[in-house]
């Protein structure tokens, strides 16, 4: 169907059918317009925010750490990580890997690098116990291997630059005002995106967390409802790690991006999470089928909640869906003052959209294709929530969860 097919048939419309629909579509548009624009500022302000963390490396003698890396058939990440891990400088590092159960090199892969370098250990977990996650079993098992003060959760995808490690341990150490030590911090590595869908979804991570979660409250407050942070890379304190449980806190959740921070600050610990899509990357998923299976199993304890999941899905489909429809309606009906308006909207947006994508290193496709994606998104909520509402059970790394 074209555009001209389209012009006759709304042309061909009752006069009041067609005030109605002028009607509608100016009311939309003007929401539109108030909900981009509160999202634009909003992104603006947690754009400033949210920087890269740590100083460069400037030989100050930090504290030793260790690097702890849960495993579970990663035999196509593992030597690539550990191999950014031990370029690491200005650190004094022991990296401990735990063997989770593995089936295919991955232990061997270890072991072969292990023989190399004294710092790298390979350790075999347990039996995963009842009501535990695996990826938290893990993590409680390796800070229970180390005897350092300082823990570096690292996934098993993730590839570190040579100072990623120091700028994480320098931020750890830094004293505010208030001579306040930090606890804990994570930070964002850069998404690196092969398949279709993961151009679409993946980085809409940056885009999110920035334009709806609330940054300027993570800074200025301790509060365990503005909690943020990323599972892949986690750096804290052991004292604060063991005072307040933990991994074992929260034995069955699949998102401890969001739970660790909140526990740390419920026990008046202090947490921050920080951009570092120039020091680390990761390729989380390299398929669309792994993409959508990864994204669900967190979504419900993200954003996929009810009452949040409403919420958010107004201001994501009026704001970053409509306004490209709205535009089409307005141009049909040779309406110039509403056209003008949603064109400003969706060029809003999509500005929005393109900085994020050029700061933050992550897809063009995605970013041209920005509509689209959030509104796959919105799908992919939806059906997390539905699947949980109704049973479904997730499956990760051949285990089997319930959704929470």
């Amino acid at each position: 169907m074209n555009l001209c097919l389209l012009t006759c048939i709304f042309a061909s419309l009752a006069p009041a059918t067609v005030n109605q629909i002028l009607t509608v579509n100016a009311v939309l548009i003007q929401a539109s317009f108030f909900v981009a624009l509160l999202t634009a500022l909003h992104f603006v302000i947690n754009a400033v925010l949210f920087r890269r963390l740590g100083p460069e490396w400037n030989r100050t003698l930090l504290p030793p750490i260790s690097v702890l890396i849960p495993a579970r058939n990663e035999e196509a990440n593992i030597e690539a990580t550990l191999t950014g891990v031990l370029k690491s400088r200005g650190v004094d590092i022991e990296v401990i890997i735990l063997d989770d159960g593995s089936t295919d090199n991955t232990a061997a892969i270890v072991r072969a690098i292990a023989a190399l370098d004294s710092r790298v250990r390979l350790e075999t977990a347990p039996p995963l116990p009842d009501g535990w996650n695996g990826k938290q079993h893990a993590c409680w098992v390796l800070a229970s291997l180390s005897n350092r003060y300082v823990f570096c959760f690292l996934d098993a995808d993730v590839r570190l630059n040579t100072e990623a490690l120091y700028r994480l341990t320098s931020e750890l150490n830094h004293q505010g005002k208030k001579k306040a030590e930090m606890s804990l911090v994570s930070a964002f590595p850069r998404l690196v995106t092969g398949s279709f869908v993961e151009h679409l979804l993946l980085p809409l991570i940056h885009f999110v967390l920035l334009g709806y979660l609330p940054l300027i409250g993570e800074r200025l407050s301790n509060w365990p409802m503005f909690a943020a942070g990323c599972g892949q890379i986690m750096m804290a304190r052991r004292d604060a790690y063991f005072v307040s449980g933990g991994h074992s806190a929260h034995k069955l959740t699949m998102h401890d991006g969001i739970r660790l921070p909140a526990l740390f600050r419920k026990h008046g610990f202090r947490t921050r999470v920080f951009d570092f899509s120039r020091d680390a990357q990761c390729r989380m998923y390299t398929s669309a089928g792994e993409v959508w299976r990864g994204l669900s199993k967190n979504a419900t304890e993200g954003m996929a909640t009810l009452p949040r999941l409403p919420i958010f899905s107004l201001l994501l489909f009026i704001g970053q869906v409509l306004p490209l429809p709205l535009a089409l309606v307005a141009l049909l009906f040779r309406n110039a003052q509403e056209l003008s308006t949603a064109l400003f909207v969706f060029t809003l947006t999509m500005l929005v959209r393109l900085f994020a994508t050029w700061h933050y290193r992550a897809s063009w496709y995605g970013a041209l294709l920005h509509p689209i994606g959030i509104f796959l998104l919105l799908v992919l909520q939806w059906s997390a929530l539905l699947g949980k509402l109704f049973g479904r059970r997730a499956v990760w790394k051949e285990r089997e969860y319930s959704l929470r």
